[in-house]
Order: C-alpha cells, then structure tokens, then sequence
C-alpha cells in the first residue's frame, strides 16, 4: 500500500513540477507549484517525517507560495506571451533523455544515504522534532541565521519592487 502512495505522490510531483515550468499564466504555475509542495510534503509522511510534512506545509505552502502570489499581483505582469514558449517541443526529447540517465544514475549509485548521529534511543525518547530542533540550533546556527538574513533581503527587494515611481517631470515643473 505503501508504493501505491509513493507511485501517486512522485507522478502528481513530477507532473505538477514540469506543469510548473510550462505554464504560460504565473498564478496557474503558482497552482501548479502549490500542488508540488502538497504532494512532496505527501512524501515526507510516507517517509514518518512528521515535522518535515508540517515545516513543508507551514513554511512552503503557507507562506513563501502567498509571498510568491502576492509579488505576483504586485508586479502586474502583461507581456506578450508569443514570445514566451515557443520552442517547448524542442526541449522534450533532451529532457526525457535527461531523466532516463538520472535513473540510471541512481539505480547505479552505491550509495544509501548517511546515518544521523543521534541514537535511536535519544529520537524515540524526546521525539523527533526535539532532535531536530537541538541539531539545527546547536551546530547548524549559523546556517540558519545565513537562511534568515536571505529571507529579509527578498522582503525587502519584494518592497522596492512593488513601490511605485514618483514623477520626476511634475517636480521640475514646481521649481
């Protein structure tokens, strides 16, 4: 029962992801992106990765995609779309070729994943987002205030870009 929910949640990924990209209207690849985060957050329970799931959907879906709709409206995009994805056909054959090697990259690769260093005992104990939480605020700190000083530069360049120009024709005419 399990493959069954692994197979839906990584076909809808994979096909939310590249609906993602192909899209020619950003608020249906903001969909499209929301429908990615929700199915990958499907596989981090699969994976008995509770906090992982809630990180995913709390942080993900509820705010960097609202963030992301809301430069989106912002913006006000009205281009011309003959431009954009004209030569999609041509990118298919490549890219099928493409994930046809990093599957057989991957059914190659000797190896399995690295071993946390947290025994068992300790995780099923406290819980697993206490081991989390400990790992990430004792030797990954400054990671975590790198990935914090980024958030705040894209708020503020999300600010500066939905401000509004002033006229500087109408203040020369004053003076």
């Amino acid at each position: 029962m399990v493959l069954v929910f692994f197979a839906y949640f990584a076909l809808v990924s994979i096909a939310a992801g590249v609906l993602t990209v192909s899209l020619r209207h950003p608020v249906h690849c903001a969909i499209a992106l929301l429908a990615l985060l929700l199915h990958v957050s499907g596989l981090f329970i699969l994976l008995n990765a509770e906090f992982l799931w809630a990180v995913q959907v709390i942080v993900y879906v509820g705010a960097i995609l609202v963030l992301y709709l809301f430069v989106l409206m912002l913006m006000n995009l009205k281009t011309d779309e003959r431009y954009f994805h004209t030569s999609a056909l041509y990118f298919v054959g490549p890219a099928v070729l493409g994930a046809f090697y990093v599957i057989f990259l991957l059914m190659q690769s000797p190896f399995e994943g690295t071993k946390g260093t947290t025994p068992a005992s300790v995780v099923l104990q406290d819980g697993d987002t206490y081991a989390v939480g400990i790992k990430m605020f004792s030797d990954h700190i400054l990671q975590f205030e790198i990935v914090g000083i980024f958030l705040l530069g894209a708020i503020i360049g999300a600010i500066v870009l939905a401000k509004t120009p002033k006229a500087l024709d109408s203040e020369k005419e004053r003076s």
